[in-house]
């Protein structure tokens, strides 16, 4: 007489205690890919039609136009030119953000350095003072600081004592500095989070080895925060290439950066074609500066992912 065997139950599955089903992911995942890509899609289609003859929108024919208006001028005799008109715009906002991003890198690692080294209690408090700005709006502290720079504002007052004439509104330095304001955060937050696992019995020994402090900085505490600063200036250079208000509250108009262009051609010139291909111009120097900071960070063997 034969034993009969029962075949084993299928086990299901499991994920890992606290790990979430990926069935989850799938309604924020359409609703993000829906929410960027369908406006994206639109700015890219409106890039090559038409601007109508009278009224905003677009006209429905396929065209180039927009994009060789970016570069090349045509003049009343029919002859054509190069324009740098927004090749210069361009660079104005390639140069004010990469300022921002050098100026906030270099005050924002000592800050960072210095919140890790507190003990747990007073980091808490301080990390709390950083994330402080982004309770309120961007408008209201862009505000804010046009009412501190201006010529009647604290400093003008207080340097007026001294004779000292202060005008620096509606003016390129007010532009950087409203920039610098904005974004500072942006930057010390990610070298904190590095700084933060930063082993600093590592530069101890490095002293006790007879070490100078800037090689120290240079050789071991830079290149454990390195992620971090890499992160940072992503996460400042990318929106601050893009920024509209310091310009326009800050600036006054005088410094346009590319985004104030593009609102205008959506706004007050209804060239929504023209404005959609500069926009798209836009994207496509951002996608490069992220390629090439996801690039540099793998060469390096730095685990950052900025796409």
């Amino acid at each position: 007489m034969t034993a009969v065997t029962t075949p084993p139950k299928k086990q299901t599955q499991r994920g890992r205690p606290g790990q979430s089903s990926p069935k989850l992911a799938y309604l924020p995942i359409i609703f993000l890919a829906f929410a960027i890509g369908v406006p994206l899609l639109i700015i890219v289609v409106y890039s090559f039609l038409e601007k109508p003859s009278q009224g905003t929108g677009v006209k429905w024919v396929f065209t180039l136009e927009n994009y060789k208006a970016l570069f090349i001028q045509e003049k009343l005799d029919g002859t054509t030119a190069l324009d740098t008109r927004y090749i210069k715009v361009l660079w104005t906002s390639f140069y004010y953000s990469l300022l921002t991003t050098v100026v906030t890198l270099v005050l924002s690692i000592p800050v960072a350095m210095w919140i890790a080294t507190r003990d747990a209690r007073k980091r808490n408090l301080l990390v709390a003072l950083v994330t402080l700005p982004f309770w309120i709006s961007i408008l209201i502290r862009t505000y804010g600081m046009r009412q501190i720079v201006a010529d009647e504002g604290p400093i003008g007052k207080f340097l007026g004592i001294f004779n000292i004439e202060w005008s620096i509104l509606y003016s390129p330095p007010a532009t950087i500095l409203g920039l610098i304001y904005v974004f500072l955060p942006f930057m010390i937050l990610p070298i904190y989070a590095s700084a933060e696992r930063f082993d600093f019995r590592l530069a101890e020994a490095a002293y006790d080895l007879g070490a100078k402090r800037m090689t120290v900085v240079r050789r071991v505490i830079l290149p454990s925060i390195r992620p971090g600063v890499i992160s940072g200036i992503a996460l400042v250079f990318i929106p601050a290439l893009g920024s509209f208000l310091q310009s326009d509250m800050l600036g006054g108009g005088k410094t346009n950066m590319v985004a104030n262009v593009i609102a205008n051609n959506f706004g007050q010139a209804r060239n929504w074609p023209f404005g959609s291909a500069l926009a798209v111009l836009l994207i496509v120097l951002t996608l490069l500066f992220v390629l090439i900071m996801q690039g540099a960070a793998q060469r390096r063997g730095d685990k950052v992912e900025l796409v």
